[in-house]
C-alpha cells in the first residue's frame, strides 16, 4: 500500500529519474537508505516499472512529430502490427486503443516527405487499412504521480 511518502518519490523520479536516494531522501525528510527500501518495495510491488532517458527526437535529427491513428486491415493481426513496427526507426511508441481506430502511433520524422513516406509504408508494408495523422505542436509535461 503506498502512502504520501511514495507519491511524493514517484512525483520527483517522474520529473528526474537520476535522483540519488540521498537527494530524494532530503526531499521527503527520509535517510537513503529508508527511500532506497521504498524504492525497491516499490519496484517488487511492480509500481515503478522503468527507469528511462527522455530523449529529444529533434535533437536527433527528427523534428517533426506526429500521432497516426491507425485502423488495421481485417486480416492484420495486432501482434503482427506490432512486430512491423518495432522495425520503424521513426516510430516512437503506439498504443492499442478502443474506439473508431486501433492504435495511436507516435512518430518523430525528418521531414514532411519522411512522415509521407512512413504512412505509406504502413498502408503497404504493415496492414494498415485506414490512418489519420496529427501534427504535434507542443507536449506538455505534467510530471506528476498518479
Amino acid at each position: 500500500m503506498m502512502d504520501k511518502i511514495d507519491r511524493e518519490i514517484i512525483g520527483l523520479l517522474v520529473r528526474d529519474g537520476r535522483l540519488s536516494y540521498r537527494e530524494l531522501g532530503e526531499a521527503v525528510h527520509l535517510s537513503p537508505n529508508a527511500v532506497a527500501e521504498r524504492f525497491r518495495r516499490l519496484q517488487a510491488s511492480g509500481v515503478i516499472r522503468h527507469i528511462r532517458a527522455t530523449l529529444d527526437p529533434a535533437a536527433l535529427g527528427r523534428p517533426l512529430e506526429a500521432q497516426i491513428e491507425v485502423k488495421l486491415a481485417a486480416e492484420t493481426a495486432a501482434l503482427d502490427f506490432e512486430t512491423r513496427l518495432r522495425h520503424l526507426p521513426q516510430v516512437v511508441g503506439a498504443t492499442l486503443m478502443t474506439g473508431s481506430f486501433d492504435y495511436a502511433v507516435r512518430v518523430a520524422c525528418s521531414d514532411r516527405e519522411d512522415l509521407m513516406q512512413l504512412t505509406e509504408t504502413l498502408r503497404k508494408t504493415a496492414g494498415v487499412r485506414e490512418t489519420y495523422t496529427r501534427l504535434v505542436l507542443r507536449e506538455v509535461a505534467l510530471g506528476g504521480a498518479p
